[in-house]
């Protein structure tokens, strides 16, 4: 068989189970892990992927700090970087999910100030209101 051949997995191979398993995730998947499984198999391939990966992850990671005090989505590409790069490594992955978690209740966080700034904001501003419908502050 040469490279330039796909190679078909056999019940008896290692990453056969594992492809069975992505099949039932959905095509896309299946389709992610049979390949990711065949550059498992070629120790030469492999590295190069792992070095691919960490160079995007790497770069994405550094493009997102950068851009973090601008105004934008700085930190969600900064978390895109680590999530490319918790693909292959585990330390990474942990502190993806970590960022995650963060973001989210940062997120929350801002959305329960903005909820009670606006309730405090209709509270005082009700009684102000004219019934005729004039502009508020205006002496009718």
């Amino acid at each position: 068989m040469t490279d330039s051949e796909p190679r078909i997995l056999h019940p008896d191979d290692p990453g056969y189970a594992a492809g069975d398993r992505a099949a039932k995730a959905g095509p896309v998947r299946a389709t992610a892990s049979a390949a990711r499984e065949a550059i498992r198999q070629r120790p030469g391939v492999d590295k190069v992927y792992r070095t691919g990966v960490k160079v995007v992850g790497g770069t994405t990671v550094g493009l997102g700090v950068v851009l973090m005090p601008l105004p934008g989505p700085g930190a969600l590409i900064a978390l895109g970087g680590l999530a490319v790069l918790g693909t292959e490594n585990e330390k990474a992955k942990k502190l993806n999910q970590q960022g995650v978690e963060l973001a989210k209740r940062a997120a929350a966080a801002a959305k329960a100030r903005r909820d009670a700034r606006r309730a405090a904001r209709t509270t005082t501003e009700a009684p102000s209101q004219h019934p005729t419908g004039g502009s508020r502050g205006t002496p009718s």
